[in-house]
């Protein structure tokens, strides 16, 4: 067999229980991963007044944790390349979530540092990983909203977390580590094994063309007995078996450009987002607010999350997300720099809820773009690159908010997470490719491909 035809075969399926499953575990992994990325920031408060830390000790963990990520980025392009999209998907939740386990026994910064700095390393690599398997599994003309609809569910993390964290932080002395304990259940996900398939797209680009055609069968057979007779796919195009993408294929020209782009995009974004989302509850806290007014502000406002998802879910197949990005970026930057410059509980609630729904919704939009940018042979790893620098720069952002906090005050952090999210809308709008033509040729060559 010189082909298995794996895109084809994939793009003319119609979505079937098949795909809503492998949904629901992707988003499985995602809810506790947006459960566990913001812990640290949720019990910083409650630590700062046990443990006596100050604002710069917060940033030092914050900004090791970014190491971490970074870190996991670039090692899940390896591993999702050497052992397969799903077995990389298992492995990946299960460090973060045994990780964060680790983080309920604690004794002092030290430790607590070291194991947020496992489980953003393991949070870190299964995203990227989890965004590579959605874009190879499902067709392309619906990948973007798919993708959106596993951030739908993955976001709830976020708020329900910060709400679980809002009730029991405050508890008594000990109570924020079942903040860390509610995290690591993301090891469950184990009880979706049986049903993910391994991405043939990935099996045919090593050359592993029949055990390609074998996954192929599996789920066509499946979506065939709850649908019906398939269309024929459309005719294959032959690909080039590669077993693994070395680092230095993005150096040419044609992975030069998307990884660096994609670079800028990751680097605004981790540090917009998470200049904001983990600081927030500290710097809230510092200015007067008690502690549990200030995670409460907090977890209401993450209540805008999901609904930012969803808006990404409603636009991302229907117009070029090239310029949904840069709207919804340059909508963030308004609106968090309107929260810094209130500190009317009302108006913090307000604006804080539209950061978190547009920047959700730009992540959503951003999980679609990044891998369409690159073939399947750089594919993962190119993701993994290009997000894992963008999550190493935060390593530096904490360290420049606790300076500008320190130096400037509290308006500052917000001038300057504001301008983080204006550059990066500016240099997608300047530089960014559009996509949208590729994803309609594909969705018109299947089309032509159906019987009359």
């Amino acid at each position: 067999m010189q082909h298995s035809n794996a895109l084809n075969r994939l793009d003319r399926l119609p979505v079937s229980r098949f795909h809503k499953v492998t949904l629901l575990a992707v988003a499985f992994a995602y809810f506790f991963e947006f459960a566990d990325i913001n812990s640290f920031a949720t019990t910083a408060p409650k630590l700062i007044k046990l443990w006596g830390l100050t604002v710069d000790q917060v940033a030092y963990v914050t900004s090791l944790s970014f190491v971490g990520m970074f870190l996991g980025a670039i090692v899940a392009g390896s591993i999702a390349d050497r052992w397969g999209r799903k077995r990389a998907l298992l492995w990946t939740t299960l460090f973060f979530g045994i990780s964060s386990f680790a983080a309920v026994f604690s004794w002092d910064l030290v430790s607590l540092g070291v194991f947020r700095v496992l489980t953003s390393a393991g949070l870190s690599a299964m995203t990227v990983v989890g965004v590579v398997y959605v874009n190879e599994m499902y067709p392309s003309a619906i990948r973007g909203k798919y993708q959106a609809y596993a951030i739908v569910i993955g976001i709830c993390g976020t708020p329900v977390t910060n709400l679980i964290a809002s009730a029991v932080v405050p508890l008594n002395d000990w109570s924020w580590r079942l903040v860390y304990l509610w995290g690591s259940l993301g090891i469950l996900l184990v009880l979706f094994t049986r049903h993910l398939k391994e991405s043939p797209r990935w099996l045919e680009s090593r050359g592993e063309h029949a055990k390609a055609d074998a996954v192929l069968r599996e789920i066509e057979a499946s979506v065939a007995a709850e649908k019906g007779p398939l269309p024929e796919p459309a005719p294959p195009v032959d690909e080039t078996p590669s077993t693994k993408a070395p680092l230095r294929l993005l150096l040419q020209k044609k992975y030069l450009f998307p990884t660096l782009l994609l670079t800028v995009l990751w680097m605004t974004q981790t540090i917009g987002f998470f200049g904001y989302s983990s600081w927030a509850p500290t710097l809230l806290a510092k200015e007067g607010f008690s502690v549990e007014k200030s995670v409460f502000y907090v977890a209401l406002t993450t209540v805008g999350a999901p609904l930012g998802c969803y808006l990404a879910s409603l636009v991302t197949d229907r117009f070029e997300r090239k310029w949904c990005l840069v709207a919804f970026g340059t909508v963030i930057a308004l609106c968090g720099l309107l929260y810094g410059l209130t500190f009317n509980p009302v108006l913090i609630i307000v604006f804080g809820f539209l950061v978190n729904l547009f920047e959700r919704g730009y992540t959503a939009l951003a999980y679609a773009y990044s891998p369409e940018l690159f073939d399947t042979r750089s594919r993962s790893l190119g993701t993994s690159v290009s997000y894992g620098l963008g999550r190493l720069s935060n390593a530096a952002g904490p360290l420049i908010v606790a300076a500008l906090y320190n130096g400037h005050g509290y308006q500052s952090v917000f001038y300057f997470i504001a301008g983080t999210w204006l550059l990066g809308a500016i240099a997608l709008a300047v530089f960014g490719p559009l996509t949208r033509s590729a994803r309609l040729a594909e969705a018109e060559r299947q089309r032509m491909s159906l019987p009359a």
